[in-house]
């Protein structure tokens, strides 16, 4: 009897192949919203690499948010393009794999980096004169490099252990990507000790770094109600209302997704929901976190000097 079953050697991606009349559309929306989404983050990394005003912790892990941001939504949106566009939709075993480790990779990293992002936020504002202390360069480049580490092994370990079972077709996946959820769909035979490895997995690398995270907020809304002045509370506020919103965003999608059973999947509504954590919220990141930030316009408008005489 063989060892190995696996006799898929590329799968489909079904994507949205049922909105035939609509592909031209979809082809220009992606487009748009990849180019901007590209453009407003490669805007950050920029402006924060090259002002000195902007080198401080909060804007070095913003930096690396941004630069997630351009990987994560790289990986999935040029290949659903090149879909739309040509209506060919096979992609070979391996390059499915490998989608799967560079998006695991950077959601991963995401889910750890939203984390460290939470921890500055709260040695900011409960911590004020100890934070410089507190996050120094060393400790910012530690959080950072565990943060990509972590989301690495995660890939890594996901992928490997994903296809290493065995897919006997069918190979059409109900979504425009090879996520995890979808992909485990195709695997034969019982998979449930499978499915609860991957949930358990996926549950400790997102509720971990969320549990740090509601205990740091839980922290800063101590210490904001014990402003006696409003402005004085609305100030300290603003400093991490833009990353709570982020953090809602990234989290609910991702709790959704993937900490829950195989057989809740919906191959209707679940692209739809990984459509908005993979390509709506990477171009809402820097709306949220930055463009409306002073800090961010200022840097801008001193590098716009540089260039010209005109301001914004």
């Amino acid at each position: 009897m063989p060892t190995n079953t696996s006799v898929v050697t590329e799968f489909i991606l079904v994507g949205f192949s049922r909105l035939a009349d609509l592909q031209g559309f979809l082809f220009s929306f992606f487009l748009t919203v990849y180019l901007l989404t590209v453009a407003g983050n490669l805007l950050i990394v920029v402006l924060v690499s090259a002002d000195a005003a902007l080198r401080t912790p909060m804007y070095f892990f913003l930096r690396n948010l941004s630069t997630l941001e351009i990987g994560y939504t790289s990986v999935t949106v040029p290949l659903l393009l090149h879909h739309l566009l040509t209506g060919q939709r096979r992609i070979p075993r391996s390059g499915c794999a490998l989608q799967m480790f560079f998006f695991l990779l950077f959601g991963a990293t995401e889910c750890c980096l939203l984390a460290a992002m939470a921890y500055d936020r709260y040695a900011a504002i409960c911590q004020p004169l100890r934070y410089p202390l507190l996050l120094n360069q060393r400790t910012c480049l530690c959080l950072a490099g565990s943060a990509w580490a972590c989301g690495t092994m995660v890939g890594l370990g996901h992928t490997s252990f994903i296809f290493s079972l065995p897919f006997c077709g069918p190979n059409a996946i109900p979504h425009f990507l090879c996520e995890i959820q979808a992909v485990l769909q195709l695997v034969c035979g019982n998979t449930s000790l499978n499915e609860l490895q991957i949930i358990l997995a996926a549950a400790l690398l997102i509720l971990c770094p969320f549990g740090l995270i509601l205990g740091s907020y839980g922290r800063i809304l101590a210490t904001i109600f014990r402003i006696p002045s409003a402005a004085g509370r609305l100030k300290a506020f603003s400093t991490c209302s833009s990353h709570l919103v982020v953090v809602c965003l990234f989290y609910g999608t991702a709790i959704f997704i993937y900490i829950r059973p195989k057989a809740s999947y919906d191959p209707a509504s679940d692209p739809l929901v990984s459509l908005f954590y993979a390509v709506v919220t990477p171009i809402l990141n820097p709306i949220i976190y930055s463009l409306r930030n002073a800090d961010v316009k200022a840097a801008l408008n001193r590098t716009i000097q540089k260039m010209g005489p005109a301001k914004i």
